[in-house]
């Protein structure tokens, strides 16, 4: 009997398995391959800067920082979109500056804020998503991140100087702090820009980007910002990338989540299905022998009585 019942909860376990590896392998993708609607995302650059300065008419070189949060609206978003506020702050980092200063404070380089919604799988800006303000500039191809699964190929890249998305060319693979990253240039000149108000001017930036494919994540990133005056003049020489703390997290980051995904996508199928078809094939074989045993009892003739002397 308890061969019997051990290969009933065998059949079952085995059913439960394969159900599982399906689901890991139809449905649990869709589900994990998400960006979550719960990021709170700080960033740290820093580099130098070289700045114009109206006194002399010569660019003044400076340390400088920088700090991007992009946070999640979950309230704004659904199921497919993610809806974004975005908020950067270049600071020239002299006389112990903080990460932001306001307005009136000469060490303020640039800051802005930006509200845009993206596809939570393809990480594409879709511009026009209803849980946008009305205010909210249009955004085009990627902005803050590559889709899982990204690819070696060229992709579309929001730059909010030139107001819509510029080619991000696949140039290389390469290894950072032990992640293999994809890496995408991104080259833009002469590009017409208002400077500050009433002033106008042209825009160049040289571009680095490197991606995590599997969940799209930015590893690096370097750039090479330059402003220039109508006559030619220069007002602002910028070079920043991440800083060495702000790689390691993300590295750490991508370990973990890289782990998460081959545990959901890769070994949870292997073990439902080899799991699942060996308890299957273990319970039959135990119904079996036990189905045959009853028939070798039922068979086998009684032995015939004594009869007493």
């Amino acid at each position: 009997m308890k061969r019997k019942w051990f290969g009933v909860v065998l059949l079952g376990l085995g059913a439960f398995l394969l159900v599982t590896g399906i689901l890991a392998v139809t449905w649990a993708p869709g589900m994990v391959k998400k960006t979550p609607l719960d990021v709170n995302q700080v960033t740290h650059l820093d580099g130098t800067v070289n700045k114009l300065d109206p006194a002399t008419g010569e660019l003044v070189e400076n340390p400088v920082k920088v700090e991007s949060i992009s946070k999640a609206d979950s309230k704004a978003s659904d199921d497919d979109t993610i809806v974004w506020v975005q908020t950067a702050c270049v600071v020239i980092d002299i006389d112990d500056a903080p990460n932001c200063v306001d307005g009136d404070d000469p060490r303020l380089v640039q800051a802005t804020t930006d509200v845009f919604a993206t596809d939570r799988v393809s990480a594409e800006a879709i511009p026009d998503y209803r849980g946008l303000p009305a205010d909210a500039v249009p955004h085009e191809g990627l902005v803050n991140k590559w889709p899982f699964d990204s690819e070696k190929t060229d992709y579309e890249y929001w730059d909010g100087s030139v107001g819509s998305a510029v080619p991000a060319v696949y140039d290389r693979t390469e290894t950072l702090l032990g992640i293999e990253c994809y890496v995408y240039k991104i080259n833009v000149s002469d590009v017409p820009i208002e400077i500050a108000d009433g002033i106008d001017g042209t825009y160049d930036n040289a571009v680095e980007i490197y991606v995590e494919p599997k969940t799209g994540a930015i590893q690096q990133q370097t750039e090479s910002m330059q402003q220039y005056l109508d006559d030619g003049t220069q007002v602002v020489d910028l070079n920043i990338q991440f800083t060495d703390d702000q790689m390691q997290q993300f590295a750490d980051d991508a370990v973990t989540n890289m782990r998460l995904l081959d545990v959901i996508t890769l070994w949870v199928p292997i073990v439902g299905f080899v799991g699942g078809a060996l308890c299957v094939v273990a319970g039959v074989l135990l119904l079996v022998s036990v189905r045959r045993r009853k028939i070798d009892d039922s068979s086998t003739p009684a032995e015939p009585a004594t009869a007493g002397v």
